[in-house]
């Protein structure tokens, strides 16, 4: 099968810069979240985990991380690492979200709230530049060609930091094979792939298998 629009393979490069906002204790955070850009969410949230994509255990984003590296708050550390990136299509659900347990802790625990963390949190934006690949898949057997050696830019791009770029719950790569193939069911396998407990090369490997199976292969 031939699809009607080809899917063009692309890279990103990010030009990261320190906010305004920084903190040293939660409640500081708590108000730098609130006042932070969205590039600054999308910066410690969704290229976090593509920074630490070589990472299966652990926190992915950077919040969560300080909450526990630095303010030694293991459960909040753990309730802001519950927040899947793959819910969200926009960062301002996210910000609520991340807002709300943050608030919530500090309400209940006044006192750790408003003590000095190890080190300070600083805000910092990711500014996001698309680079195009003279790379493209009019079919299955190229798409898979073409998974197979694209760099971890580009698998990032278009597999974690896509889904707020399409404002759906799901991924380029799900995208085009259920629009352009009609593949829904390799669609949402694919998409279903856990991107906390997987690299991006193993994502990549799981991606192979599923489209070999559907090749027959």
């Amino acid at each position: 099968m031939r699809a009607r629009e080809p899917f063009q393979f692309a890279t990103a490069v990010y030009v990261v810069r320190i906010g305004r906002e920084e903190a040293t204790t939660l409640l500081e955070l708590l108000k730098g979240i609130e006042t932070c850009t969205d590039a600054s969410i999308f910066n410690h949230t969704f290229q976090s985990l593509g920074r630490h994509h070589f990472l299966t255990e652990g926190f992915s984003n950077d919040f969560a991380q300080w909450a526990l590296t630095s303010s030694n708050r293991h459960a909040l550390a753990e309730q802001l690492a519950s927040l899947d990136i793959r819910d969200y299509v926009s960062m301002a659900e996210l910000r609520s979200d991340l807002r709300r347990l943050l608030f919530e802790y500090c309400e209940e625990n006044p006192r750790e709230a408003a003590q000095a963390a190890f080190e300070t949190f600083y805000f910092c934006e990711s500014v996001e530049q698309r680079v195009p690949l003279r790379l493209e898949a009019w079919t299955l057997e190229e798409f898979r060609d073409a998974i197979r050696e694209v760099g971890h830019g580009t698998l990032q791009f278009h597999y974690i930091t896509s889904r707020v770029r399409l404002h759906l719950r799901t991924n380029d790569f799900s995208h085009w094979l259920s629009k352009e193939l009609g593949l829904r069911n390799l669609a949402r396998k694919i998409d279903e792939i856990d991107i906390y407990t997987n690299t991006l090369d193993s994502i990549r490997t799981t991606m192979l298998q599923l489209i070999g199976k559907e090749l027959g292969q």
